[in-house]
């Protein structure tokens, strides 16, 4: 598999030999929807909370009698039944919404996304990619110049540079390979990863 080598204005320079497994498997629609799925749940937490009948603040005497009155049979005002009452299966904030998923199916997806992203022409390859100094003026000016607008920068090690000048940008994110996940990469339109940065999703996931 071959994937396109970027030059510093954004043009293709060359190619990079790269592992089919990883770049030429086909995609699996369902595989990836459950995997973005499961990586939202994962990240949500439980910050819902809700009464049940024995928290709400009702009194706990019982509104009229059992019998001869017509109504139907009362016991509490917290009754779920009614209006103020507490709720019968109340959310918690312990509550977990997380999803499990094999290994063997991570590896898969992510390899689909990254394959259906060099079909697609979004996936791009650059040597390295760093800037001077740490200002957002700097990193809009380059990737300006390389016709790069909202895109997924995937390095192969820390700059701090990068990440202190991108972190300001909505558009721009930057993550390192063990950082990428299945969300940010069908989320972003164009994906730049570093030649280091592909040699190292092959050392994971090939």
């Amino acid at each position: 598999m071959e994937l396109k080598l970027i030059d510093d204005q954004g043009q293709p320079a060359s190619t990079v030999q790269a592992s089919d497994a990883l770049f030429g498997r086909a995609y699996n629609e369902s595989l990836v929807h459950q995997l973005v799925v499961a990586f939202q749940a994962n990240g949500r937490q439980g910050t819902r909370k809700q009464k049940g009948r024995s928290e709400v603040n009702k009194s706990t005497h019982k509104p009229w009698r059992q019998k001869g009155t017509g109504r139907a049979r009362a016991g509490r005002a917290s009754s779920p039944l009614w209006r103020g009452g507490g709720k019968i299966f109340p959310n918690l904030p312990e509550e977990n919404f997380g999803q499990k998923v094999n290994r063997k199916m991570y590896r898969a997806g992510i390899a689909a996304i990254l394959s259906q992203l060099a079909r697609e022409d979004r996936l791009a390859v650059v040597d390295k990619f760093g800037i001077e100094a740490p200002k957002t003026k700097l990193l809009v000016q380059k990737l300006k110049g390389m016709g790069l607008d909202s895109v997924l920068l995937i390095v192969d090690r820390f700059d701090e540079n990068l990440y202190l000048s991108a972190r300001n940008l909505p558009n721009v994110l930057v993550l390192r390979v063990h950082q990428a996940d299945p969300y940010s990469l069908v989320g972003y339109p164009r994906v730049v990863m570093t030649r280091g940065a592909v040699a190292k999703f092959e050392e994971m996931l090939a």
